[in-house]
């Protein structure tokens, strides 16, 4: 069972200022791939790096019944920003993680509005990787007809354990595009009923 919740919509401006904050003010310069650490640290609390999962940095969708690519995409987003803080509580870590992105029309022509689907992650690294949490969300953007949006999603409440002060270097902020995510959870099958 995933564990998934959607981002709870707000204004524009509240998402801008969250931004800013984990961005140190600056959400409007272009910085492909950077990662930007918010002012302020705790001088205990290691913020783990944030990296884009392997396979994960794009989210490409296609008219139904086809493969997304060449004429047959609606749309494709890819991720183009992203920031962390982190917060400790007791023997707890809060982490808000920012992320922005882009979504870009296809050739066979975006829905008014898409749905875009990430996971967010804490891994132990090493030889055998260790999920330590995991959710995922939602966010939705408008598309216009220039056919090219930006998006930005701050995952504000991934908490996991305050880790060793020896296995506290190996961790990861994982993020990426998670299809899954857009799924209904299955429903646990019904027993059949016996017949009389």
């Amino acid at each position: 069972m995933s564990c998934g919740g959607l981002a709870t919509p707000a204004s524009p401006q509240s998402i801008t200022d969250r931004f800013k904050s984990l961005f140190g003010g600056k959400p409007d310069e272009p910085a492909e791939g950077t990662t930007v650490v918010s002012p302020e640290p705790e001088t205990d609390l290691t913020c783990p790096p944030v990296n884009i999962r392997a396979g994960a940095s794009t989210y490409a969708v296609a008219a139904p019944g086809k493969q997304p690519v060449g004429n047959d995409v609606r749309f494709q987003a890819t991720i183009t920003r992203t920031a962390r803080q982190c917060t400790k509580a007791g023997d707890q870590i809060t982490a808000r993680i920012g992320i922005q992105g882009r979504v870009i029309a296809g050739p066979a022509g975006a829905p008014s509005s898409v749905d875009i689907p990430l996971r967010v992650a804490v891994v132990q690294g090493g030889v055998q990787e260790k999920t330590i949490a995991t959710k995922a969300y939602q966010t939705t953007v408008s598309m216009a007809e220039e056919g090219s949006e930006p998006f930005t999603l701050v995952a504000e409440d991934l908490v996991y354990p305050v880790p060793t002060a020896a296995t506290a270097d190996s961790y990861i902020f994982y993020i990426g595009f998670d299809p899954q995510a857009l799924k209904p959870e299955p429903k646990p099958a019904k027993p059949a009923r016996k017949k009389k």
